[in-house]
């Protein structure tokens, strides 16, 4: 909201107000603000939540007083859009008050000191760290070819904000994290994504990577993948959270605002595709999205809900009739399975699944929930319900319908994915709503 309210003011010079929750407003108004703009963009607030809300208490806001101002909201509003600029908006530069640039040393002290210190300025995932000494972050830059003073991006900051960072910065994260070297194109890589999607609910990524680089550095594709029992998955996962912290800037109530948060956020749930275990004719995912199978790939994908299959597949009732039933409880945005590879050699043996895109057609086709169900996930209604007021296809179609019309949501051309990962002592699987966010190369940042 800040970053488009902003950029409709200084590219299109339109008088902008920007309409949000109260705790979307701190953001605009502080961190956006002092780290990013400089512009002190104007804002109406509304209690949170909002999405989601029946009509009327929607009015009732809109009725009522906007919660920046304490005006009504109207009016302010209608004061927002034709009241003079202040002294203090018309202001250029940085924003006053502006937060330095981090330094690039630390005068030295000792460990404990500085482990504090690392906690006090929001630099750790709160677990200790390995200090990054000059020595050690040199040692890891001889994982790249690139330049240490090469500026990875720029717009890396929550919701996109200037915060740049240079493959320095990355190599001194990967040290923090207690990274090898040859880690470090996969944690560059990773950087490139910055800054990681947010959100009010439950959000979380999982890290899929692909390509030769697995099992060059030791990655667990197989027996625990998914656990805490591999060093290559649990560090490359933890950089992913440093860079969340420190690059992205997310600070919980300042730049960021998770009700519940999402455990999977701790490692990001970090893994190899088991592409050795795939049945014949199932593509790696990083094939499957246009790559070389030699290339090394890792691949971000974004979600809330991670349901488990709770016991084995069974041939007595085919294991995409139970993904389907579980499936039905997903917001239908968007779905990735997790597969032991005896789960997909049944699916591809037994049941006649010749490719991923196979089954991920059938569960498309087969996958139900009752039209009060799918709009009474806020995600969706406040997403989706947009699209089909303006009588878009077919959304239109289900908001008209009864509430307990069956509709198939994934129908509507969002794509199924699976990845196969696992050690063929259990045919378990899980049920996810997670969506790639796009590939991308690691042989980049080699």
């Amino acid at each position: 909201m800040s970053r488009e309210a902003g950029e409709i003011e200084s590219k299109y010079h339109i008088p902008t107000v920007a309409m949000a929750g109260d705790n979307v407003v701190s953001f605009g108004l502080g961190a956006y603000f002092k780290y990013d703009s400089g512009m002190p963009l104007r804002f109406v607030g509304v209690p949170f939540p909002f999405a989601g809300q029946p009509q009327a208490i929607v009015a009732k806001f809109v009725q009522g007083n906007d919660m920046v101002s304490g005006k009504p909201f109207m009016q302010a509003i209608v004061d927002a859009l034709t009241s003079p600029l202040t002294a203090a908006e018309q202001l250029s530069g940085p924003a006053p008050g502006s937060a330095e640039p981090e330094p690039r040393m630390l005068p030295p002290d000792t460990p404990d000191n500085l482990q504090r210190l690392f906690i006090a300025r929001d630099w750790t995932d709160y677990n200790p760290v390995i200090l990054p000494t000059e020595e050690k972050v040199a040692a890891m830059l001889k994982g790249t070819s690139r330049r240490p003073d090469e500026v990875v991006k720029s717009s890396s900051g929550t919701f996109g904000s200037h915060r740049p960072f240079t493959v320095e910065k990355v190599a001194t994260i990967a040290v923090m994290a207690g990274a090898k070297p040859d880690y470090l194109p996969v944690i560059l890589a990773l950087s490139t994504r910055v800054p990681y999607m947010d959100s009010t609910t439950s959000i979380a990524q999982m890290i899929v990577v692909n390509g030769p680089i697995r099992n060059k550095i030791g990655m667990n594709s197989g027996l625990g993948a998914l656990g805490p029992d591999n060093e290559a998955n649990s560090v490359i996962g933890r950089s992913m959270t440093l860079i969340h912290k420190i690059i992205q800037g997310y600070k919980e109530g300042v730049t960021g605002f998770a009700s519940l948060s999402n455990p999977l956020r701790y490692d990001n749930l970090c893994f190899a595709e088991n592409e050795e275990s795939l049945p014949e004719g199932w593509q790696p995912l990083h094939v499957q999205m246009g790559h070389k199978p030699s290339d090394n790939v890792v691949t971000i994908f974004t979600g809330w809900n991670f349901i488990n299959s709770t016991g084995w597949a069974a041939q007595h009732y085919a294991p995409q009739l139970l993904m389907r039933d579980y499936m039905a409880s997903l917001s239908g945005m968007g779905a990735t399975i997790i597969m032991d590879p005896s789960v997909a050699e049944l699916l591809k043996g037994a049941q006649g699944f010749d490719t991923k895109e196979a089954l991920g057609k059938w569960l498309s086709e087969n996958v139900e929930k009752n039209a009060e169900s799918y709009w009474g996930n806020s995600i969706v209604s406040s997403m989706l319900a947009p699209l089909a007021r303006q009588g878009l296809k077919p959304y239109a179609d289900w908001l008209t319908v009864p509430g307990n019309t069956m509709i198939k949501p994934f129908a509507a051309g969002n794509s199924i994915n699976s990845v196969v990962v696992g050690g063929k002592t259990a045919s378990v699987w899980f049920a996810t709503d997670f969506r790639p966010e796009g590939g991308t190369s690691i042989d980049e940042w080699a």
